[in-house]
């Protein structure tokens, strides 16, 4: 049977209009939302922003460094890889110019070339045969860059006295690169204008390791302050010859001596230059 009875008081109150319970789960996610458009950003929370400062001070101090280091070792390229071929390439020409001029009956004797110019070639048998290199007046670094470099105030190729010639041993193409590997009787030949200069060298370079600072190796018949230690016979009136160069691979305020003697003296056959043609007068 079916009574027809209200709903209790009780079943009112548990009961929900339809729809009710959408109604309340969307409001909860509308709080939600306003908690988090209410919660502060990265940018404003405390501490955030230091943070984020010092990784940029870092990525860019990193990023200095690695620079730095790329200009280091671009630096070091040139200086073992770029001068050499720089150099290298300046030594064929200055020999090329001065063998023309010599041919042509143009060229000088040392003492009349002005500092800078070219004024020899130098040839040693024990780096090969191709190897020639022309000596330079001065020894500046400019002037060491293209060749061997003849001292101020010394003997001339072939003279009584010490003709004392410099070169780089790493760097700047590099002629005396394989001074250690010379030894005593090893031949040094200087051409000039008008001879040819073969000198016989006496010590061995590996021996004799001197400070920059140290000049008497340029003197007419070089004394060694230290007994006993390399040095030319201490004979006057020698026609003698000084190699110096750096004694270590890299930097170094150091000198490798090397001392010989003139064993040869060949004159060259005179050039004679072309007759200039006369002028026809006119007639």
């Amino acid at each position: 049977m079916v009574h027809n009875g209200r709903v209790s008081e009780v079943d009112e109150q548990d009961a929900e209009p339809v729809g009710a319970g959408t109604a309340r789960e969307g409001g909860r996610r509308a709080a939600r939302r306003r908690k988090r458009s209410d919660e502060p950003t990265d940018d404003r929370v405390p501490g955030k922003r230091k943070t984020s400062t010092g990784r940029r001070i870092t990525f860019w101090i990193g990023m200095g460094l690695i620079l730095a280091g790329l200009g280091l070792l671009g630096y070091v390229a040139w200086q073992f890889w770029g001068t050499n071929w720089v150099s290298k390439r300046e030594h064929r020409q200055i020999t090329s110019e001065l063998q023309e001029d010599w041919g042509a009956g143009n060229g000088k004797p040392p003492k009349f070339i002005p500092q800078g110019q070219a004024s020899a070639l130098i040839r040693i048998p024990r780096f090969g045969k191709k190897y020639v290199v022309p000596v330079l007046e001065g020894t500046t670094q400019e002037i060491l860059a293209k060749g061997y470099g003849h001292f101020d105030d010394v003997a001339d190729p072939g003279q009584i006295g010490n003709y004392a010639v410099a070169a780089h041993r790493v760097t700047h193409g590099e002629p005396l690169k394989n001074m250690p590997d010379l030894r005593p009787g090893d031949k040094v030949i200087v051409e000039t204008v008008d001879a040819t200069y073969t000198y016989e060298l006496d010590t061995n370079p590996n021996e004799l390791v001197i400070p920059f600072t140290e000049t008497w190796v340029l003197d007419p018949v070089p004394d060694n302050p230290d007994e006993g230690e390399p040095e030319p016979e201490q004979v006057e009136g020698q026609r003698l010859i000084t190699l110096t160069t750096c004694s270590e691979i890299f930097h170094t305020d150091n000198r490798m001596i090397a001392f010989g003697h003139l064993v040869k003296s060949e004159k060259k056959a005179p050039v004679t230059k072309p007759a200039k043609a006369k002028k026809k007068s006119a007639g």
